[in-house]
């Protein structure tokens, strides 16, 4: 696939954009397209929060994604128990607010509902199977080549600017078990895991007890299964409500007028007092509080919802970290072995942005932006970063605004600029 060498530098000519996206079929016959305005690329939560800013200000867009639907994360790869950990307030895109008749804490299926009402009224059509393989920016003509491929065919797009809204959970981490190969029964991450109607009556070891494990355990719990539950470090666990109230709520107050160390052990004292000590039942501490740890590390505390109580009862076991996988069964650090029927590993997704942005030094070798929130939304030469925050959809939420109103700040001026001169030109012709 070749396309025509970008000679000309558009920057500053909103007009040469938009006379070349006119004539897209010829492009397209070739497999390259000019965009006139950012291409966005991810249809999750961020990217459409970044088109409905956009949209807004009449700032035109493409956004691409390599899954069928928006939302394909939520759509294709959750449980269908999971519901939003935070109260739908902190949860919304902007300028849409949930319905008012949705509960505190939305399903799943009322979030992708709530997705694709939003796509609507904001007028959002994403270009979908369409898998981006390179992004790079071309100096020659100041302009970002993105290549994708879609039923085996190659297309470019060229653009001014770059969103990235792929987020952190784009692949699954799957760990490197010595002899998981030698496991007889099924190995499943949790992205596969639907409900635990399947595993009635199977020993079940669930690697991971973030709040997807201890999920994706208490669900296991209520299908009959036999949960045991994999707790290789320390990890927090807070109740998801105190006193009635969101504890996220409840922190993000508190932050407001104490420093986050007090607020950390407060949090702390609450959950010591509601939750008791879980120690005693193989769950440590970590030494750092947990808003210190979200802040530096990116590690969400756990929200419980009612897997300590099958904890505490023994339907849930809790065991250390693995050492092999033999055939049926686990051997864990502490050199017991488990009989097991089934694997399911809740051991999270990373980012895969290194994977395909090429040079572009907004991001870090992990995929993450290398300046901390908030100033990790912007790098040089027009790409932007949204949905890399460690703070779930409202950190999200906070980028999308600050993108789509820096880029229609820019389009918007030069826009102007041109129609400026537009009307001068024709002035000069009816002279």
């Amino acid at each position: 696939m070749h396309c025509a060498p970008c000679c000309t530098n558009l920057d500053h000519c909103p007009t040469m954009v938009y006379h070349a996206l006119e004539h897209e079929e010829l492009f397209s016959s070739r497999r390259c397209i000019l965009v006139n305005g950012p291409v966005i690329i991810g249809a999750g939560p961020s990217g459409l929060a970044v088109g409905a800013g956009l949209h807004k200000q009449g700032v035109p867009f493409v956004i691409l994604d390599r899954a069928d639907c928006i939302a394909s994360l939520w759509q294709n790869k959750t449980y269908d128990r999971l519901k939003l950990h935070l109260p739908k307030q902190f949860c919304q895109l902007p300028y849409f607010p949930f319905p008012p008749n949705f509960p505190e804490y939305p399903s799943k299926y009322q979030f992708i509902d709530y997705l694709e009402s939003y796509a609507k009224k904001f007028e959002i059509s994403p270009r979908f199977n369409e898998s981006v393989q390179s992004a790079k920016y071309d100096e020659t003509c100041g302009l970002w080549r993105v290549k994708t491929v879609t039923d085996n065919c190659e297309v470019e797009y060229i653009c001014r600017w770059l969103v990235v809204a792929t987020g952190e959970n784009a692949e699954k981490v799957v760990p490197d078990f010595e002899g998981l190969d030698e496991f007889e029964g099924t190995v499943m991450h949790a992205c596969d895991y639907r409900s635990g109607e399947a595993f009635e009556g199977k020993r079940v070891l669930v690697v991971g007890c973030g709040n997807s494990g201890m999920e994706v355990s208490l669900d296991l719990c209520h299908h009959n299964a036999f949960p045991s539950m994999v707790v290789r470090s320390s990890v927090h666990i807070l109740p998801r409500e105190i006193g009635g109230k969101s504890t996220f709520e409840l922190a993000t107050t508190l932050m407001k007028w104490l420093p986050l160390k007090v607020v950390d052990k407060v949090l702390l004292v609450l959950a010591r007092c509601m939750l008791g000590n879980l120690e005693k039942y193989g769950i440590k501490r970590p030494s750092k509080g947990p808003l210190h740890l979200k802040n530096t590390k990116g590690k969400t505390p756990v929200l419980d919802i009612g897997a300590l109580h099958k904890i505490k009862s023994g339907k849930i076991q809790i065991v250390p970290g693995i050492k092999k996988f033999g055939p049926g069964r686990v051997e864990l650090v502490n050199g017991a072995n488990l009989e097991v029927d089934s694997v399911i590993l809740a051991t999270g997704y990373c980012s895969n942005v290194p994977s395909w942005l090429k040079d572009d030094g907004l991001f870090s070798k992990d995929g993450m932006p290398i300046r901390p929130f908030p100033e990790g939304w912007k790098g040089k030469a027009g790409v932007y970063a949204v949905g890399f925050t460690g703070k779930g959809l409202s950190g999200a939420s906070f980028d999308a605004i600050r993108v789509a109103q820096d880029i229609g700040k820019i389009w918007n001026q030069e826009t102007k600029q041109t129609n400026h001169y537009l009307s001068f030109l024709r002035s000069k012709i009816l002279q």
